[in-house]
């Protein structure tokens, strides 16, 4: 009887051993996902400070609390560290380590070591990087642009380096993850029985391999410019900055479907959960992650539409983006249909799946403004791009990841956070994220260069308008940080299903086992909702609120 209970409940993850070095050394991907996810959400708090400290100095159409050196250095450290330290490895690396093997029904990624090894490439490139702020900061904008960032005195060199470092880790984990997809999965669990979160990590993957050695290449010729002066990009040494800008885009488009991709697998699992529906279109959404991460590599020229390329160059660039967009349509479209008729529950996660889609939709809509060829040489360089970027990003990356963060949070530490201050904290987000970059929309129109220090006062009400959205989002932001932490020790036990929700990772206790299934894991057809879903699948799934 003894043996039999303690065969049925064996210890989970997080208590299997005890120690930080059981945690420094360990090789359970859960373990390093949720090290990830620590290590890249306390980037995302440095870099949402410097962000505060930019819309600070803007609140006065001259100088507020910093001089001008120092405002393109704070500039420079926001958008860099959160690019390349947060939005790149959050999703991927957190919520990919943590779930994908469960999602699949496996008791771990294909390369254990490699995974461990993988964050403290992160680490080593993040400290080169955070040396850089140390010894004398950057100022060239998170884009590095030559010929600025050859000459400059800063240290452009150093953080350089760090982003070639950081560069492996996401090669690693996309490695790690194709290997896992293709190898690990349990018997039965087919490409079409894989979870939308499953795929779009899996096409996140191919991006982060295929790409990321560009902008590693991309570094190490400017480092190698700057060192030894050989003439790549800068036009005194015989180089043409307009290369760099090729090399430095054919990565960071592709960049921003590693960040937006994973996000969108996030919403998948979402909008079924919350709808109790199976998903609309399952193929269709399947698929269109992966045209997603192939089209992403022949749309990096819309960046460069006042570059001097020419004007056939210019137009095919401007064709490739408006396809790019049918395949994101398909998700929006398929995500709406899925609603319609579902017995929708507002839950805090389902709140942050609206919030993205909304957001994300005006990133995109914006977007097409930014392709027209007549129209983006008006808004090029504007505060347009600026809340077209982040209504992308934050409006739809971070939304996706808070969102996920309080579908999976009982999953992961077997806590439950409060769920009305869970909502009160959706709704300080959503309201101070429009209000901060609406008036950009409107700013850029109006002629506001991005990157100025200084402006024009009759742009003044709409930058304090702006400012104090980013208090509001803050506040949120602080606050959700605050009760996630708390519930970790004083949040209630949650159960093994809270939601109700349709997959592997809820037939299993929480938090999860430390080989993650105590018995062989069931395959079943994704998303099995419904009374007929519930006949073929008798018992296999907890009932929402009850423990296994």
């Amino acid at each position: 009887m003894a043996s039999d209970t303690h065969s049925a409940s064996p210890p989970d993850y997080l208590h299997a051993s005890k120690g930080i070095w059981s945690w420094l050394s360990t090789l359970d991907h859960k373990r390093i996902g949720i090290m990830y996810l620590f290590t890249t959400l306390g980037f995302f708090l440095i870099g949402g400070f410097f962000a505060i400290l930019i819309r600070i100095e803007h609140l006065t159409p001259t100088k507020t609390i910093m001089e001008a050196n120092m405002y393109n250095t704070v500039f420079t450290l926001h958008g860099a560290i959160m690019v390349f330290m947060f939005i790149i490895p959050n999703v991927p690396a957190s919520f990919g380590n943590f779930l994908l093997p469960i999602m699949i029904g496996a008791k771990d990624v294909a390369f254990p070591r490699l995974n461990l090894i993988s964050y403290y490439v992160l680490w080593a490139g993040a400290a080169l990087a955070i040396t850089s702020i140390v010894v004398g900061g950057v100022d060239t904008g998170w884009t590095f642009y030559t010929p600025y960032s050859i000459r400059t005195g800063t240290a452009v060199t150093l953080m350089a380096l760090g982003v070639f470092v950081m560069g492996f880790s996401s090669i690693f984990t996309g490695l790690n993850f194709i290997a896992t997809v293709h190898k690990m999965r349990a018997p039965g669990m087919t490409f079409h029985k894989m979870p939308l979160f499953v795929w779009s990590t899996y096409a996140t993957a191919i991006i982060q391999v295929v790409a990321t050695p560009v902008i590693g290449i991309t570094v190490a010729l400017l480092v190698m410019e700057r060192v030894f002066h050989i003439g790549f990009f800068d036009p005194k040494l015989g180089g043409d900055p307009i290369l760099f800008q090729h090399f430095f885009w054919f990565y960071s488009h592709p960049a921003v479907y590693i960040m937006i991709v994973p996000g969108m697998g996030i919403i998948s699992e979402l909008v079924t959960a919350f709808s109790k529906k199976t998903i609309f279109g399952y193929k269709p959404v399947a698929y269109s992650s992966l045209a997603i991460a192939f089209a992403s590599f022949i749309v990096w020229g819309h960046h460069m539409f006042v570059s001097g390329q020419s004007y056939l160059a210019s137009m095919l660039f401007s064709v490739a983006t408006i396809i790019i967009g049918v395949p994101t349509a398909i998700k929006i479209i398929n995500w709406t249909v899925t609603m319609y008729k579902g017995h929708v529950s507002w839950k805090t996660p389902m709140l942050y799946a609206m919030s993205f889609i909304f957001m994300f939709s005006i990133g995109g809509l914006t977007g097409l403004f930014l392709i027209a060829l007549s129209v983006d040489v008006h808004l090029h360089d504007t505060y347009f791009v600026v809340a077209h970027f982040h209504y992308v990003m934050m409006g739809g990356t971070v939304m996706a990841m808070l969102g996920g963060l309080h579908y999976w949070w009982p999953k992961m530490f077997g806590r439950m956070y409060p769920e009305k201050l869970a909502q009160f904290a959706a709704t300080l987000v959503f309201i101070g994220f429009n209000t901060t970059f609406l008036p950009q929309f409107v700013l850029g129109f109006l002629g506001m260069p991005r990157r100025y220090y200084n402006y024009e006062p009759r742009y003044q009400p709409l930058h304090i308008l702006s400012t104090v959205g980013s208090w509001i989002i803050a506040s949120g932001l602080l606050l959700t940080f605050g009760y996630l932490l708390v519930s970790i020790w004083r949040g209630k036990k949650a159960p093994a299903n809270p939601w109700g929700a349709r997959g592997l990772e809820w037939t299993i206790p929480s938090p999860p086992p430390v080989e993650n299934f105590i018995h062989d894991p069931v395959i079943f057809d994704p998303y099995p909702y419904g009374a007929e879903y519930d006949h073929k699948y008798p018992n296999l799934f907890p009932e929402e609120g009850s423990n296994v």
